[in-house]
């Protein structure tokens, strides 16, 4: 085994002798979680600090359920096993691979999704408007459903378990995307009431209006771009970056989207830290930005009659 052990103060030797010398899954995780601790990392996907992700690095990797890992603690890996823990804990060090991209997985709203690269990681604040219904805002059970910029179908295949009667919709213009949203959509089992479409922004929709818009577009700003941690820069950049205000796509999410809502629709949107920027530019918009319990900012609601 090859690894860059000197960029963790230790030699190739140390990382040999240690696949010997620790051995269960009490072991791997200790010591994952003490480098991860003392590692120039960054935790953004999924987890926030080192015990969780070396959790999930190793639940991932083994495909065992975090929640059920304290039965298995005295289990002894096998050596490839170790050899691969060692050797993906260095891709999430060295080179700041986000732990998703490792093991193909993430966790979105208390549920699993496939996770791959080229398409952005699951994650989203809006998890937690989706686990309340979108109370008190939503003024009705939605019959149609938008996820405009899908990515990995991971807020539309959501809002599909919430509102288990209605229609959704996944769109997004990047085939990757597009791609990796079907294969969510065949694992949830939830195809016979989610559509995954090709279209940019409203272009290319059917015609059709939604009780609910979902999205979180790219968002970043231009400039920010080669100062996000490490981590964010394994993800693509045009899931990211939105100009030089990160207003670029939310724009035309805006310019259009009264002709696409029911009168009684919302539109529920993610601008993170580009929100100051939208209201400056936005004056008479009647944004509402809800305070959230779980983490998270820069989200958004509007009702339809406020777009009129």
């Amino acid at each position: 085994m090859r690894c860059c052990w000197n960029c963790w103060g230790a030699t190739a030797d140390d990382a040999l002798n240690l696949v010997d010398e620790l051995e269960s899954v009490a072991d791997y995780l200790r010591w994952m979680t003490t480098n991860l601790t003392r590692a120039d990392v960054y935790y953004g996907h999924g987890t926030d600090n080192p015990w969780d992700e070396a959790l999930a690095l190793l639940c991932g990797h083994l495909g065992m359920a975090a929640d059920k890992v304290e039965f298995v603690l005295s289990a002894r890996l096998t050596r490839p096993e170790r050899c691969s823990l060692v050797r993906l804990l260095e891709r999430r060090i060295v080179h700041r691979v986000p732990v998703p991209y490792l093991v193909g997985e993430a966790w979105f709203a208390g549920r699993r999704y496939l996770a791959e690269a080229g398409v952005l990681i699951p994650r989203s604040p809006i998890a937690e408007m989706i686990a309340a219904e979108f109370a008190p805002w939503l003024s009705r059970s939605p019959e149609r459903i938008l996820d405009l910029g899908t990515g990995s179908g991971c807020i539309g295949i959501a809002c599909a378990h919430a509102f288990p009667d209605a229609e959704v919709v996944l769109s997004d213009i990047d085939a990757a995307a597009l791609a990796l949203a079907k294969r969510n959509v065949s694992l949830h089992k939830v195809g016979d009431r989610v559509s995954v479409i090709h279209a940019d922004v409203f272009e290319g929709l059917p015609t059709t209006s939604f009780d609910l818009i979902v999205t979180n577009p790219p968002y970043v700003e231009e400039r920010d771009f080669a100062s996000i941690p490490a981590e964010y820069r394994h993800e693509p950049r045009s899931a990211l970056v939105a100009g030089a205000d990160g207003l670029e796509i939310i724009a035309r999410i805006l310019a259009d989207a009264r002709t696409w809502l029911a009168d009684d629709g919302l539109l529920v949107g993610e601008v993170g830290a580009s929100a100051m920027n939208l209201v400056a530019v936005y004056p008479g918009l009647p944004f509402i930005w809800p305070e959230l319990q779980q983490g998270g900012h820069g989200v958004f609601v509007l009702e339809a009659a406020g777009l009129s």
